[in-house]
């Protein structure tokens, strides 16, 4: 009998509609789901969410920072590098006027140096030349009174020096200079 109760249950019960027991049930554990869920469960997901937007803000926020410190020292950096460019062109630049000045410095100390060889050089030769002129005078004034004395037959050197006839020959000499008085 109890397979038909069952059986008539079955058929008094529709598989729609569901049994209050079980409608009293369901919602009791749906409320307790729910309260846990509320007061443990979503707090707790809000704060994570919360901390997650707040690092994900931060880390905007860190990495706006960044950005901007990065263009900063970059443009502080270019500016280095402008500074740096400039000095190392002013540098250039005085290099070149030292080395200009101690071109011209080295070529003006060469220059004097020239000048002062060029006129020991000069005296030198102006020395030499006297010292010729002086031997060239002496053999010449012999050479012209032994011509002189053997054209004449006599010894005229002793006469001829005492008298300073040579010194007047060669002065002759000079006075009418290498073309030999012709005109």
């Amino acid at each position: 009998m109890k397979s038909v109760d069952y059986l008539a249950s079955e058929a008094e019960h529709s598989p729609i509609v569901p049994l209050w027991q079980e409608l009293v049930l369901g919602s009791i554990a749906f409320a307790i789901i729910c309260f846990v869920l509320m007061k443990f469960v979503f707090p707790r997901m809000e704060e994570t969410f919360r901390a997650r937007v707040d690092a994900i803000e931060g880390g905007i926020k860190r990495a706006e920072t960044a950005q901007a410190e990065a263009n900063e020292l970059l443009e502080q950096y270019r500016a280095q590098l402008a500074e740096a460019r400039t000095e190392a062109a002013r540098i250039r630049d005085e290099a070149r006027a030292d080395a200009e000045g101690i071109r011209q410095d080295v070529l003006a100390k060469a220059r004097e140096e020239s000048d002062r060889i060029i006129a020991a050089g000069t005296e030198q030769l102006a020395a030499q030349r006297e010292s010729i002129v002086r031997e060239l005078r002496a053999e010449v004034g012999t050479l012209a009174v032994d011509l002189a004395g053997r054209i004449v037959g006599e010894s005229l050197a002793d006469e001829a020096r005492n008298r300073g006839t040579v010194d007047r020959f060669i002065n002759e000499l000079d006075a009418t200079g290498p073309t030999g008085g012709r005109r």
